[in-house]
């Protein structure tokens, strides 16, 4: 895999966020419209939080709880672990690896929060070189006539 730094994964991506008020259900439409599986929730333009899938699938449809009400707060991850943007996108990898989770939120040298990565994102990078390599696998399949 190359060695990208996390800017330039980021680069082009605006940061969703979520308010510790929100309720799940608009969480939820939040990320289902930005096509997206987790939101960063902002209290006083620092995170406090991280909102997944796995928190509106486990801690709320599971613990039957009402989407309707239930603000993002009462179900987040709370002060979860970032990355700074200036990283390279495996150290965020090897994190979630090591920690169980699928996002990580980005921070600038400040600790304002930036963008997200997820584990797609690596995934996103291996699949365009795989379909490079099948391409010049086909292309040398044809120059010798196969």
């Amino acid at each position: 895999m190359p060695r990208r730094v996390i800017n330039e994964v980021l680069a082009g991506r605006s940061l969703v966020t979520a308010s510790k008020e929100m309720t799940v259900r608009a969480a939820a439409r939040l990320m289902a419209e930005k096509r997206i599986g987790a939101l960063v929730v902002i209290e006083s333009g620092r995170i406090a939080g991280i909102f997944t899938e796995r928190d509106a699938l486990n801690k709320v449809l599971a613990a039957a709880l009402d989407p309707d009400t239930t603000p993002v707060a009462s179900v987040m991850v709370k002060d979860p672990q970032t990355i700074g943007a200036d990283k390279p996108l495996a150290y965020a990898l090897y994190m979630m690896a090591e920690g169980g989770f699928r996002h990580v939120p980005v921070v600038d040298a400040s600790g304002a929060p930036i963008g997200m990565v997820s584990a797609r994102d690596a995934l996103g990078q291996d699949l365009i070189e795989f379909e490079r390599e099948l391409k010049h696998l086909e292309d040398l399949e044809g120059s010798i006539g196969y």
